[in-house]
């Protein structure tokens, strides 16, 4: 290909059967849970550009010619989690997916975010199939995997050799998907493999692969009990390289995000035992590897995609949102209340925890529209929400950490659902609760609760040791795991969505209405929901006259509300690739200027309101009939007490 650029030959050996001649019969690349397209800032920087290139010159390079064909399998979640999934639901990932030129792919649990219709709508565009064996819909017949996937599939190699793959999952993220099919039936992976693999030998598999999204524990487990009968498992779900071989079978894990991936050889054993001999090579996608141009364009148009998307109106609230750091990081904020309480309700926990420094807004939103863009600005963080099991004692102490540095402005302050908890601001650090509930009685040390938060938090970071999961070394039960999650950006688009009367998701399945239900329901009693304003809305031009004038008369807020929604809603009911549009409508573009100018207004106001020792506070909430908007419901989150200081307060 003219202007190609070579990738540097700086491959690491993970295993090798020893020396050999003669190119190999079967070349095999592998990756697993891909979710950013961009490159990052660390090596190794991964981006789909420099992994495509990588990719093209294992397929094409002149070091492989007259060699075996390349196969290309995937091993689970690209369709979520990440920023961009939360605008376009994983329809950018299919494009890249498919360029790649992926084979098969095995289920992941985040291909199943969006509900089970959603992926069988991303799974038709993909040029390649979808394999889980071991989870059945009897919905859709008798021993039908979820979402139509397959339970196996036989690839034919450009030298004739048949390679038989089986799709695998675990039941532990199955247990962890809220918007899943009732009734699925779970069957053994390996008594699923030790069913179906002798159907795939007898059928002519020359080598049988499985592409599995399990835990490293779980793809071991598997190689214990099959004895050899599998040659590869291919494994997806754990975020790091690994390799190990079992009973004659060789595990592995590629990486993830773009970051690396596997490069296999087989060769037949001389012996006629129908056994081979691997090779397995790992590379890292790092800076020096070139980016495939025609991929940097790919993602470049996604991207202004995305931005066009943002500019559009996800949702509507009919009270100002506090989001400003000096409101959340001292006491309790309406925005804080009601995303702790869908954190909560999605997962039906006992109560949730969040460190303030999750919301990262620092404004007040307005009553009006909500745009896309202020839900990704306001939550930006990729860390996603999970579940664990806390004592009374280590949440109380969750808390006292949150309070330790008050009344600085600290991102570790906490932020709650279903708990109240009064504090003394002056009381020595360690010491600051005065007391303590949860669901309205009294904090019971010794009992466990099931607890909401952060990844972040259940890290143990900004001091949230109380909450270390087990695994880091901590004594908190892992429920919903960090690579089981799903982003609280993610989780706003969807409660957003489910409010809809209008435009309403095109692919949004009875499993997902049905979830969505209870959670808004519980939701709204302490967050009442308005209903639309019937008839046309008012304030939905045709054409655009709304750019600002030069007087103030031009920014009041019912003035900022007409032009802010004058912008077309996201109308998720048409197919997702066209949703977002050129991104150059004048509407959007009004929409950014007056942002841009907010903003502006914003700092030189609360700079000059400091200095001559104005309070601002938080406007009114529109009554009924002020708030002009026909295709959602309103939100109107509340504060309710949750927390209560009581010495040492801070205004």
């Amino acid at each position: 290909m003219p202007g190609k650029t070579k990738p540097p030959p700086d491959e690491s050996i993970t295993f090798s059967s020893g020396p050999h001649e003669g190119p190999p019969d079967l070349r095999i690349l592998h990756y697993n849970d891909v979710y950013h397209v961009d490159s990052s800032s660390s090596e190794p920087v991964g981006g789909a550009a420099r992994f495509m290139s990588l990719v093209n010159d294992y397929r094409e390079g002149d070091t492989y010619k007259e060699q075996p064909g390349l196969v290309t399998l995937f091993s689970g979640d690209a369709f979520n989690p990440s920023l961009e999934s939360s605008v376009t639901k994983g329809d950018h990932m299919v494009p890249l997916l498919n360029n790649i030129g992926t084979d098969a792919a095995a289920l992941g649990n985040h291909d199943l975010d969006f509900g089970v219709r959603k992926f069988r709508h991303l799974s038709s565009k993909c040029k390649f199939p979808w394999l889980i064996a071991n989870v059945l819909d009897p919905a859709l017949g008798e021993s039908v995997p979820i979402g139509n996937c397959k339970k196996t599939h036989m690839i034919t190699a450009s030298n004739g050799i048949k390679i038989g793959l089986i799709g695998l999952g675990e039941r532990e993220w199955l247990a962890t998907i809220n918007s899943l099919p009732p009734d699925l039936v779970y069957k053994s992976a390996s008594e699923t493999a030790k069913e179906l693999v002798p159907q795939l030998r007898s059928d002519g598999a020359d080598i049988v692969i499985a592409v599995t999204h399990m835990r490293e524990p779980n793809d071991n487990k598997l190689a214990e009990k099959t004895d050899g009968i599998i040659d590869i498992i291919l494994g997806g779900h754990d975020h790091y390289y690994n390799h190990s071989f079992i009973k004659g079978t060789h595990v592995l894990r590629s990486g993830t995000d773009f970051k690396q991936l596997s490069y296999v050889e087989a060769r037949r054993r001389p012996d006629d035992s129908g056994r081979w001999d691997i090779n397995i090579t790992r590379r890292d996608v790092t800076s020096a590897i070139p980016q495939h141009e025609s991929t940097v364009r790919l993602v470049e148009k996604l991207t202004a995609s995305l931005n066009a998307t943002l500019q559009k109106p996800i949702g509507y609230t009919a009270t100002p949102l506090d989001a400003r750091f000096r409101t959340v990081r001292l006491k309790e904020s309406n925005i804080a209340n009601w995303v702790c309480d869908i954190m909560r309700h999605y997962y039906s926990g006992d109560c949730s925890l969040m460190a303030s420094g999750t919301i990262r807004g620092d404004q007040i939103y307005p009553p009006g529209p909500i745009l896309l863009k202020d839900i990704m600005n306001c939550f930006p963080f990729e860390d996603p929400v999970v579940v664990i099991k806390a004592t009374g004692q280590a949440i109380w102490d969750a808390l006292e950490n949150g309070l330790s540095q008050y009344p600085a402005l600290e991102g570790r302050f906490p932020q709650v659902s279903n708990i109240t908890f009064k504090f003394d601001g002056r009381k020595p650090t360690g010491s600051r609760i005065v007391s303590a509930t949860i669901d309205g009685a009294p904090m019971n040390m010794s009992r466990k609760y099931v607890v909401v938060t952060r990844a972040y938090m259940a890290r143990g970071k900004d001091g949230y040791d109380s909450l270390l999961i087990e695994s880091e070394g901590g004594k908190a039960e892992e429920i919903v795991s960090e690579e089981n999650g799903i982003l609280i950006s993610m989780m706003l688009r969807q409660y957003f969505m489910s409010l809809k009367v209008m435009g309403k998701w095109k692919f949004w399945g009875k499993s997902m209405g049905r979830h969505w239900n209870k959670v808004t329901d519980k939701v709204d009693a302490n967050h009442i929901h308005n209903d639309p304003t019937p008839g046309p809305t008012p304030v939905s031009p045709t054409t655009s006259n709304n750019f600002p004038g030069p007087g103030w008369d031009n920014w009041t807020p019912q003035k900022i509300r007409e032009r802010k929604a004058s912008a077309v809603p996201i109308d998720d009911s048409d197919t997702e690739d066209e949703e977002a549009g050129d991104g150059g409508s004048q509407e959007q573009q009004e929409i950014e200027m007056i942002d841009r100018e907010l903003q502006v207004m914003r700092r030189v106001f609360t700079k000059w309101a400091r200095l001559a020792g104005v309070e601002c506070k938080v406007g009114d909430e529109l009554q009924e009939g002020d708030f002009e908007v026909d295709w959602t419901k309103a939100i109107a989150p509340r504060v309710e007490g949750r927390i209560i200081c009581v010495g040492g307060e801070q205004m």
